[in-house]
């Protein structure tokens, strides 16, 4: 009986052990379901997250509806809408918005303006770099925008000498090309495409604006105005939920200046502070046998799997009225995943290349740091329930 007791006391420590090892040997993540994408790019020294997400989401739109799987150019639609920008700076007497940032709907409305064309036909990279870099180029750009201003005139010249500057940067915009054996201009091209801009909606969810009605979310970065549905927060995440079981993705925008965004670690959490000793017998649970040393900082270590935040559309709305979550990242939604503890984590494919972590460029945004830290997302307006599309009068 002795013998039977110590080996029994044995197996518990051994157990024990394991289980230790086991939450704090990081987060273990099992796909729930995911939809096909194209490739992860690279945007590297630019400030172009907008368009690499928007093509990315586009490029995965293209493959969901059996055309195939393409490449598009970002930098053709990145010098449309700083064309764009210069336009409504100028009218705005030096007072728009000429920086590098842009959301969405940025892409879509230069899209129907000049069509859109492959990577192999316009890279935009015409200058001594491997990599994308537009700092030297804004630095000229911006101080051309803020002359016409001050002269209060643009010139035959003025636009001479915008045009140069992103010939020069990005290289000459195609006027035809050819692509697999056939000549397109960037209009036709986009038309063989099959896309249809007016098929996009942007969703937001914040409870200083009534819901089920349209409103301009107030971020630097919506230069342009645009409006977007405004729905409960639950059933924002009902969309988000519902898209991707159906197989569409999401084009998402939102905050990455948080301490739980770890890009290198392949996450983005949203840990509660409260001390272990103050948590619920579920929280505490959920942190094993190492949670009885760990303090709320340990969670930014992420070892482990950490009790989260309750978000409420309080809580939600508090964040962005205070301006600590701000607009300052584009991301592409694929699919969603679980971790150990079967917290619900939604799969993010990033425009920061795939050597920057050991996740090929991937991470894993949890459910309570979606719903705290998103903008706004972009869906085709067939991923949004029947229920809630009625309500917005879609």
């Amino acid at each position: 009986m002795k013998l039977y007791l110590k080996l029994f006391c044995t197996a518990l420590l051994f157990l024990s052990a394991v289980n230790v090892e086991a939450q704090e040997d990081g987060y273990k993540f099992t796909t729930v379901f995911n939809n096909k994408v194209t490739p992860v790019k690279n945007q590297a020294a630019s400030g172009t997250c907008w368009c690499f997400a928007t093509s990315s989401f586009m490029e995965a739109e293209l493959m969901r509806i059996g055309k195939g799987e393409y490449d598009l150019s970002e930098m053709f639609i990145v010098r449309q809408k700083y064309m764009n920008q210069l336009d409504d700076n100028y009218l705005r007497r030096g007072k728009g918005n000429i920086s590098e940032g842009s959301l969405s709907h940025t892409w879509k409305n230069a899209y129907k303006q000049v069509g859109i064309v492959p990577e192999e036909v316009y890279h935009g990279i015409n200058y001594n770099s491997d990599i994308h870099n537009h700092f030297e180029m804004v630095e000229y750009i911006t101080s051309t925008a803020n002359k016409a201003v001050e002269m209060k005139q643009r010139s035959p010249e003025y636009n001479k000498i915008i045009n140069s500057i992103f010939d020069i940067y990005f290289g000459k915009v195609p006027e035809k090309f050819e692509y697999k054996g056939k000549e397109y201009t960037p209009k036709t091209f986009a038309n063989s495409l099959g896309l249809n801009m007016d098929d996009y909606i942007e969703l937001t969810s914040f409870t200083h604006k009534p819901f089920y009605s349209e409103f301009a979310v107030e971020v630097p970065d919506n230069w342009e105005h645009e409006r977007m549905y405004n729905l409960p927060l639950n059933e924002m995440m009902e969309v988000m939920d519902s898209a991707l079981k159906n197989g569409y993705t999401i084009c998402w925008d939102g905050d990455v200046s948080e301490k739980g965004f770890s890009h290198k670690n392949g996450v983005a959490i949203n840990p509660t502070t409260v001390k272990v000793e103050e948590m619920s017998k579920t929280d505490r649970a959920r942190l094993g046998q190492a949670g009885n040393e760990m303090k709320p900082e340990d969670a930014f270590k992420f070892k482990q799997p950490y009790p989260e935040i309750d978000v409420t559309p309080e809580v939600r709305e508090k964040g962005f009225q205070s301006f600590v979550t701000t607009d300052d990242h584009l991301m592409h939604i694929t699919g969603i995943a679980k971790d150990q503890n079967g917290t619900k984590y939604y799969i993010t494919k990033n425009s920061w290349g795939t050597d920057r972590s050991d996740f090929g460029g991937y991470l894993n945004m949890s459910e309570s740091y979606v719903k705290a830290k998103t903008i706004y997302i972009m869906v085709h307006k067939d991923a949004i329930p029947r229920s809630i599309r009625k309500k917005l009068g879609l």
